[in-house]
């Protein structure tokens, strides 16, 4: 192929592009933690925007919790081996990850599980503050089962839904918001939303806000205090790699938790769960957004899996992302036929999750001739290709080999060699 020049000078043939991954590497700071992650080395894995990749810490400490923990500890293990204290303990280690303070996360049940239960307690606290308070805000371009829950989450409480793409918030809050239902991170376009400023526009009418982090937390930093967020949920197997089925965390800032009741009021979210009372009487902090027995296996999977998180600058985290994400786009518009994909994922830095997702012809067949090449990204109906950017175990050259795939994929669908 005869090397292309772009204005800033680089080289953009795949000789050249290969010259910056390598160069990128082996500059990278986070370069060293790919070695804790057990990945086969004959595949380009970009899906850990929906299930990260194995840690490989996981599995001796799960063969430790069966076979010593169960096994030999069996029912002592709840208070031996910290069982019960479990959806605080994992929840205070990822608060450093989103930006929050110990005691605001506790973590279990599902993403779905806790998007409802969040939202009908928010909508109780907005609504016991002030009786006009019965709309309920979400975004208009939501992942689906958020959209149904907030549905379910109305019905229940009388609430008004009232959809809304994030780019008309502003405009649309008023006195009869209660709360504010947004994703951090557009699940099918990568576009990353004002976190900060959108929590303070729903702040200053009045609302309360929860936000969606599944697509964020662990890709980017989050500041959920300082940006005084009122709740959140996120996911614990995509970018923290907890594992097909990890339980999911819960946010409530410490000024808001004792005035949340919240709809799945089990024994394990009472005052004193052993006491056995008739009556319900909620717990203090986060622990009354517990419900029932927590999910050991899969939650002690998920905390041996934060261990790779240890001393990791989220700053290096965001940068590296979007070094990443924004050199995959490069080496599209380098390699790929002109017309033959649109962007989806804004190419402006500060609008961009760790995706990037593009429209073209036949994506479900384009995705699944790069499986077939060990390229791993993911479709969404009806055009859409995903590419998602961990930076802990994503490197520049998998990148670059994704891009090469993906045009050389895109050019015999048009029909054009390569030069």
């Amino acid at each position: 192929m005869v090397p292309q020049r772009v204005a800033d000078g680089r080289d953009t043939s795949v000789a050249g592009l290969a010259a910056r991954a390598a160069a990128a590497d082996t500059a990278d700071p986070l370069a060293h933690l790919r070695d804790q992650f057990d990945l086969d080395e004959e595949l380009v894995y970009l899906d850990g925007n929906s299930l990260g990749a194995l840690p490989t810490s996981v599995p001796s400490r799960l063969r430790e919790v069966v076979e010593q923990e169960w096994g030999r500890g069996l029912i002592r293990s709840w208070r031996d081996a910290g069982w019960w204290d479990a959806p605080e303990r994992v929840g205070d280690r990822i608060a450093p990850l989103v930006g929050a303070a110990p005691g605001q996360i506790v973590v279990g049940d599902s993403t779905s599980v806790n998007v409802f239960r969040l939202t009908v307690a928010g909508l109780r606290a907005a609504v016991g503050r002030d009786p006009r308070r019965t709309e309920l805000l979400v975004d208009g371009t939501t992942f689906p089962t958020d959209g149904y829950l907030a549905e379910s989450a109305a019905r229940l409480t009388g609430a008004t839904l009232v959809p809304c793409h994030p780019s008309e918030l502003v405009d649309r809050l008023d006195d009869r918001t209660g709360l504010v239902l947004l994703n951090h991170v557009d699940y099918r376009t990568g576009e990353l939303w004002d976190l900060p400023a959108l929590t303070a526009a729903a702040r200053g009418a009045g609302a309360l806000t929860l936000w969606d982090l599944s697509h964020s937390a662990g890709a980017l930093p989050v500041g959920l205090d300082r940006a005084e967020v009122d709740l959140a949920v996120g996911c614990g197997y995509k970018y923290l790699n907890g594992g097909p089925g990890a339980p999911a965390f819960c946010y409530a800032s410490s000024d808001l938790q004792d005035r949340l009741d919240q709809p799945l009021a089990g024994w394990c979210s009472h005052a004193d769960p052993f006491g056995m009372e008739p009556e319900y009487r909620a717990a203090k902090g986060a622990t009354r957004l517990r419900t029932g027995t927590p999910e050991i296996l899969s939650l002690l999977s998920l905390d041996a899996a934060l261990d790779v998180w240890a001393d990791v600058d989220l700053a290096e985290v965001r940068r590296k992302s979007l070094a990443l994400t924004d050199f995959f786009v490069s080496c599209l518009d380098a390699l790929a036929p002109p017309g033959s994909f649109r962007l989806l994922t804004p190419r402006e830095d500060g609008r961009r999750g760790s995706q990037v997702a593009l429209e073209c012809d036949d994506a479900r067949a384009v995705m699944a001739t790069l499986e077939r090449q060990g390229v791993i990204g993911d479709h969404r109906p009806p055009n859409v290709c995903r590419f998602g950017f961990a930076p802990l175990y994503t490197r520049f050259v998998d990148a670059l080999t994704a891009a090469d795939a993906l045009s050389t994929c895109l050019r015999a669908r048009v029909g054009i060699g390569r030069a």
